[in-house]
């Protein structure tokens, strides 16, 4: 399984941004997708994740009623609506996804599959 983030950029606060994750390989295999985030001199942290099949999105409650994780499997591709972005927002952005059934949906511990980051930058 190989993972390809995209849609990172440079954006006011308060503006929007959507991330894209396109995977690519054996995706059936696949049982959840996440995002975390990794600012610089700080250790990466859980966003948000979602069953690979559907149901609903797990946040981190910093991100809670700004950011949206939805997945369309037909185009084998996950995304993050990142909405009234804060500067604080501002990290490298993985998308990431795990082949194990686990409770645990924001320990990074249980992804086994990475992308490269996408950077995003929230101006104040």
């Amino acid at each position: 399984v190989q993972l390809q983030a995209s849609g990172g950029g440079l954006v006011q606060a308060g503006g929007s941004l959507r991330l894209s994750c396109a995977v690519s390989g054996r995706s059936f295999r696949i049982f959840r997708m996440g995002w975390f985030r990794q600012a610089p001199g700080k250790e990466r942290e859980f966003v948000a994740a979602i069953a690979w099949s559907g149901g609903r999105g797990y946040y981190a409650d910093s991100v809670k009623g700004r950011f949206t994780i939805s997945r369309d499997n037909e185009k084998n591709t996950g995304y993050l609506q990142m909405n009234s972005l804060k500067a604080e927002d501002t990290a490298v952005y993985y998308c990431a996804a795990s082949d194990q059934i686990s409770p645990n949906y924001s320990g990074s511990s249980v992804y086994d599959y990475w992308g490269q980051g996408t950077q995003v930058t929230v101006s104040s």
